[in-house]
């Protein structure tokens, strides 16, 4: 386990599935599964679902918080 994230809590909140999220952020829905599990990812795969979330960079720490 890494980091603390409310992908999920996020993703529930605007009625989206893993796959509609993992298409409009380009990733796989296993990389959706593993974040949401709280594994690491990689800072552009980060980028991709704060965006997709509607979120813009600047509020990434409502999404992902730091350690």
């Amino acid at each position: 386990m890494s980091g603390l994230n409310k992908v999920k809590t996020i993703r529930e909140s605007r009625l989206m599935s893993k796959s509609e999220l993992a298409r409009k952020a380009g990733v796989s829905t296993l990389t959706i599964d593993r974040i949401e599990r709280g594994e690491k990812c990689r800072m552009e795969t980060k980028r991709k679902i704060i965006l997709a979330l509607g979120y813009s960079l600047e509020d990434k720490n409502k999404v992902f918080q730091e350690q």
